[in-house]
């Protein structure tokens, strides 16, 4: 009997190459701080102190980018998600950094201008290297290299018709279809995909089916037991809904969490932890502005500069949430509660410039503090609001199973402002349901960038 040849693993899976590509970003770091380090002083001898912050820096910044995914395969990303991943990443770190520095009273034995150049240096390389290796993946798959061939597996729905008329674009994602075959029952038709996956070579199978068709993706499956073949299951369009949500097990049986958030047990202690530490730097670094507002607000009109106001919290709880007077001080006819309009005389000259630029929110950084509310998740609306609209907009309660937020990602989205029909509820609901579903703390951070350059200054808010 011959022996067994003993298994020698390649190079790339003795050293994948997100190993690499972590090394790689940690030199980056490094040398773009010795790099800053020179151009602000004109000598690359650093202290100690400015070595130990480099070396937390690379660190930091290797683990914001590995929590963000940046480091999984490339294959099927566009340069423009992994430019998202790798911005969000640098300024995760650059905020984390910043808030140590801060926390620690740290901060006055540092440059600001070596800490800027030095992220606006590591920064741009890190992008540039990643910009480097897309257009050599491009130039490398547009000649026919590093593609994956796949077969895709037709019932005639929209999916399949996508990839179809799109199937020229997949070799950009590193994808090259090689076959298509339609989709039938029976050991015959099994057969005939078996011998398509050795006939032309192929790594991954895609099979466009409906949800019902369980029975089959098990025989399939079955049938492919010998191949080495990825295979992957693209719903229907109409199926994905249903599909994007997470599985849990209860009581040892399977659960797909068709109405659950992921705010729950550890991520509700991060979210919190990025409420003290986000809200409580934020609050700090605007209390300037809210003392020049609240001058603006009292000698311009009578009455409080701030005013308390009812809202639904989480799980339908009221609470007082706090905001800078924008109106000139009246009450509502039996309770009720008028939206602001365009040209609304109501709203003073110093609350028309707070309204549109999100400033007469300011206040609502205390109730971060106070645990009522955080600084991304929905938007808080009058209780008058939520009697209205939970009998007209579908879900529309779901959206207080997490705390309110000051910005949210239905608002980044532009739907902030007057809800003056339903189907813009509906949009603003539909947005607030997804980040209850998706969120995440990268989202977290995503929302939070995108509403300081994008977020407050907005024409619908009025």
């Amino acid at each position: 009997m011959q022996p067994i040849p003993r298994y020698q693993p390649t190079f790339a899976e003795r050293y994948p190459v997100p190993l690499f590509a972590a090394l790689l970003d940690i030199l980056l770091v490094i040398a773009s701080g010795f790099l800053a380090y020179y151009i602000r002083f004109d000598t690359l001898d650093m202290p100690g102190r400015y070595n130990t912050a480099t070396l937390l820096s690379a660190i930091l910044v290797m683990f914001c980018l590995m929590m963000g995914g940046v480091y999984g395969s490339l294959r099927g990303l566009s340069f423009r998600r992994q430019l998202s991943l790798v911005t969000i990443g640098w300024l995760a770190a650059a905020g984390i950094l910043l808030s140590l520095s801060f926390f620690l009273k740290v901060s006055t034995n540092y440059s600001r201008i070596w800490f800027g150049t030095m992220l606006l240096i590591g920064g741009g390389a890190s992008i540039l290297l990643r910009l480097s290796v897309f257009l050599l993946l491009r130039r490398l798959r547009s000649a026919g290299h590093n593609l994956k061939s796949v077969l895709l597996v037709d019932s005639g729905g929209r999916s399949a018709e996508f990839l179809n008329g799109g199937g020229r674009h997949l070799g950009e994602y590193g994808f090259r279809m090689v076959h298509g075959l339609p989709f039938e029952r029976g050991e015959a038709w099994l057969s005939e995909l078996v011998a398509a996956v050795e006939k032309y070579g192929v790594h991954e199978v895609w099979l466009c089916l409906r949800l019902n068709e369980g029975d089959a993706i098990r025989d399939i499956l079955y049938a492919l037991r010998h191949h080495t073949v990825e295979v992957r299951f693209i719903p229907e369009w109409g199926d994905i809904p249903l599909l994007n949500h997470k599985v849990s097990q209860i009581a040892g049986l399977y659960s797909l969490d068709l109405s659950c958030s992921p705010m729950d047990g550890p991520a509700r202690l991060i979210k919190r932890a990025e409420d003290l530490l986000v809200g409580g730097l934020i609050s700090l670094l605007i209390l300037p502005v809210c003392l020049l507002i609240v001058i603006a607000i009292k000698t311009t009109s009578p009455g409080p500069a701030v005013f308390k106001q009812y809202r639904t919290g989480i799980n339908g709880k009221k609470f007082k949430v706090y905001k800078f007077r924008s109106m000139v001080v009246h009450k509502e006819c039996g309770g009720a509660v008028t939206q602001a309009t365009k040209h609304d005389a109501r709203v003073t000259k110093v609350g028309a410039f707070l309204r549109r630029t999100s400033l007469d929110e300011l206040p609502q950084f205390f109730n971060v503090l106070q645990g009522r509310m955080s600084i991304v998740g929905p938007r808080p609306h009058a209780l008058a609001h939520n009697e209205y609209y939970k009998d007209l907009v579908e879900s529309y309660m779901q959206r207080h199973k997490v705390k309110p937020g000051i910005t949210g990602w239905a608002q980044v989205c532009g739907y902030r402002g007057e809800t003056d029909t339903i189907e813009k509820m509906q949009k603003r609901v539909e947005h607030d349901l997804w980040y209850i579903d998706n969120w995440s703390l990268w989202l977290d951070l995503k929302i939070i960038f995108w509403t300081i350059f994008k977020g407050f200054i907005n024409k619908n808010a009025y």
